[in-house]
């Protein structure tokens, strides 16, 4: 079953993706990289890494300015080669353009790689190419805390009516 309500991410920009492959990817991922986390509090990277740490992930976060400082707990890396464990999924904040070389370096440095993610904003058909054919789930263009918010009930909590029933009230 397609993960994509409509068809094929490379064939349609505006990607739906369906609910099950969202929740799936975020119960089966343990370790994240964040590709170009901030260390500005008020910064999307900055809070998104925060939150999944909060959640129970293991977030490793990258950035070549930021090398060798701590954030949430683990020491921030230059590069994805510099991360000397498996990671389930690399969550990309790079433009468009630079998501391609990520890829290409998430890809040789985990080969159990499980999911791309780029954040929203984030759309790079090349790259998502690249990981599928390597069997790497894509997600282009959401955030995962959003998702993860939206998909386990807490955005109810903000108010928010997500159309999805839970007993989290």
């Amino acid at each position: 079953m397609s993960p994509f309500i409509g068809g094929n991410c490379l064939v349609k920009k505006a990607m739906t993706y369906t609910d099950e492959y969202l929740k799936k990817i975020l119960q089966d991922t343990k370790v994240i990289a964040c590709v170009g986390v901030s260390m500005n509090p008020v910064r999307p990277s900055y809070f998104v890494a925060r939150y999944l740490s909060m959640k129970g992930f293991t977030v490793i976060p990258v950035n070549p300015g930021h090398a060798g400082k701590m954030l949430f707990g683990q020491e921030i890396v230059p590069d994805l080669a510099s991360i000397d464990r498996p990671v389930d999924m690399v969550d990309v904040f790079r433009r468009s353009e630079f998501v391609t070389p990520i890829v290409e370096a998430a890809l040789d440095a985990f080969p159990d790689l499980k999911t791309v993610w780029m954040q929203i904003g984030v759309e790079n058909d090349e790259a998502a190419k690249l990981a599928e054919d390597r069997g790497v789930d894509v997600v282009m263009n959401r955030c995962p805390k959003i998702e993860y918010q939206r998909l386990f009930g807490e955005l109810r909590m903000g108010g928010f009516n997500t159309g999805v029933i839970s007993s989290k009230l």
